[in-house]
């Protein structure tokens, strides 16, 4: 009897135990199943029809024409206002000047400075019950040139420079660098400068120590192997005389006042930028991505640009707002950043051209508006899986990039969208076919970031983070999928269609 119920225990045990690994099974089952149809969700490629390639091939072409030129946000204004002007845009400036009355249909810019643009189409509700708006920014990381910038050192003629943005300071050695800007002489002439994108045109750089010498180099951390002092232009060899005191920077200055008409004092009221040289590039055998410098913000600013543009053909309820704004990666500050009253200033010119102007209606307009913080996201790197939370992260090639809040850490510096905002979004979304994924930055205590989107929410408007994911972000050349370019500009003309 005793040997019958061992027996018996034995094959309830074994039954237990066949069961548990069965159960074990579906599970992996059901994992791989949930996997496949969050792949199957986001598999935008194979959604694509054969129109849906050429679009997006055709926007993919104008974008990389756009970044390959426009390198400076004085360029990215210039480029956005011969666009606005092709379309029957109009100089806000000129509207008031003329005192002329504006009303639905109407399509006016303004301009600060050069370099922070706002582009607004009037709609047929009152301003004052809000606007939709796409705030992105223009300006990138790069080498500025100090206001004394030429010396010579051992024969050579160096420009002395202080970067700009967060960069990796070991990234911008040996690059072919190209110098854009402006210089203005003491009688108010701009001169232009693009030197280095021309095949014709020499380059710059920043030279490095070499391998066989840099020992003690290589034992510095990587925040310190160049130091930001040493982040200084090579510019010249050439000595103007033999045996001469500084002839090679005497030769340098020769050839700046033949050429260009610049006399060394006037680098003071200068204002000249070395980016990498050459045009964006398709990357990759299936020329599926973009490599290009200055990705961040100007896909986010391209994209914002053409919805835009596009929206000329409809009537719009609430007005519509492209802003396009400089100083953002040093924090938004001056006259042209985010934190400036350009926007407040520019909406009561505007209220008052529709002759609805008080400043009550000011302060309705903006917290009545919807805005999308057009700004990138960090993209999965393989390569650096363990900085990534891989259920939370944006993904190349899956759409449209939504960040709920941004900031650091505990999201210090965020501004967290509401709830409500988001599922009114959701909604406009999908019912334009529009894909689209939710991010955060990377792991909660490795860094953070922020965008203009906190200066915004002050005046109580709903605000949230969306844009296009990246690859090497700040890096002199960053990477994004061209279906995610197509895509977020598909999302911010739902935004500006249906809000």
């Amino acid at each position: 009897m005793r040997d019958y119920k061992d027996s018996l225990a034995a094959q309830v045990s074994s039954l237990r135990e066949k069961l548990r690994e069965w159960k074990k099974i579906q599970i992996e089952k059901e994992k791989r199943k949930m996997a496949e149809d969050q792949d199957k969700k986001f598999s935008v490629w194979s959604e694509y029809t054969d129109e849906d390639k050429i679009a997006m091939e055709n926007l993919a072409a104008g974008y990389i024409d756009f970044i390959s030129r426009c390198k400076t946000e004085r360029e990215s204004v210039v480029e956005a206002i011969k666009c606005a002007e092709e379309v029957g845009y109009k100089n806000l400036d000129d509207v008031i000047k003329n005192k002329t009355r504006l009303k639905a249909g109407d399509k006016v810019y303004a301009v600060c400075m050069k370099k922070t643009i706002a582009l607004f189409q009037i709609g047929t509700e009152p301003l004052e019950n809000g606007l939709k708006i796409l705030g992105a920014h223009i300006d990138t990381c790069r080498l500025d040139l100090k206001q004394n910038p030429l010396y010579e050192d051992g024969g050579l003629a160096y420009l002395d420079t202080h970067y700009y943005g967060g960069i990796k300071k070991y990234q911008w050695v040996t690059l072919p660098l190209a110098m854009h800007g402006v210089v203005v002489k003491k009688d108010g002439r701009v001169i232009e400068i693009v030197i280095g994108e021309d095949d014709s045109d020499p380059v710059f750089c920043v030279t490095d120590l070499l391998i066989h010498l840099s020992q003690e180099q290589l034992k510095k951390t990587a925040d310190k192997v160049i130091e930001g002092e040493k982040l200084d232009i090579l510019v010249g060899n050439y000595p103007l005389k033999e045996n001469d005191k500084e002839s090679v920077k005497k030769g340098v200055l020769k050839l700046l006042k033949d050429k260009y008409d610049i006399e060394e004092e006037d680098f003071i009221s200068a204002e000249l930028a070395l980016v990498p040289a050459g045009k964006a590039r398709d990357l990759g055998f299936d020329k599926s991505m973009v490599l290009g410098y200055g990705q961040d913000d100007r896909v986010c600013s391209y994209t914002s640009l053409v919805a835009m543009l596009e929206a000329g053909n409809q009537t719009l309820g609430k007005t519509a707002c492209c802003l396009l704004v400089d100083k953002e990666e040093i924090g938004s500050y001056g006259a042209t950043g985010m934190q400036s009253f350009f926007l407040e200033n520019t909406l009561a010119e505007l209220l008052n051209a529709c002759g609805q102007y008080s400043e009550l209606a000011v302060r309705r307009a903006l917290r009545n508006s919807y805005m999308l913080s057009s700004d990138v996201s960090s993209a999965f790197d393989a390569l650096y899986a363990s900085a990534y939370e891989k259920r939370n992260v944006a993904y190349l090639g899956k759409g449209m990039v939504f960040n709920k809040f941004t900031g650091s850490r505990g999201k210090s510096g965020s501004s967290d969208a509401n709830a409500e905002y988001v599922g009114k979004l959701r909604a406009i979304l999908d019912k334009h076919n529009v894909h689209y994924q939710f991010s955060e930055l990377g792991k909660v205590d490795l860094g953070g970031g922020g965008t203009i989107a906190y200066m915004m929410a002050k005046y109580g408007m709903e605000v949230i983070d969306s844009g296009v994911a990246v690859l090497s972000m700040h890096a002199p050349w960053e990477a994004t999928s061209k279906i995610d370019i197509y895509e977020t500009k598909k999302g911010y003309a739902a935004f500006l269609k249906e809000i």
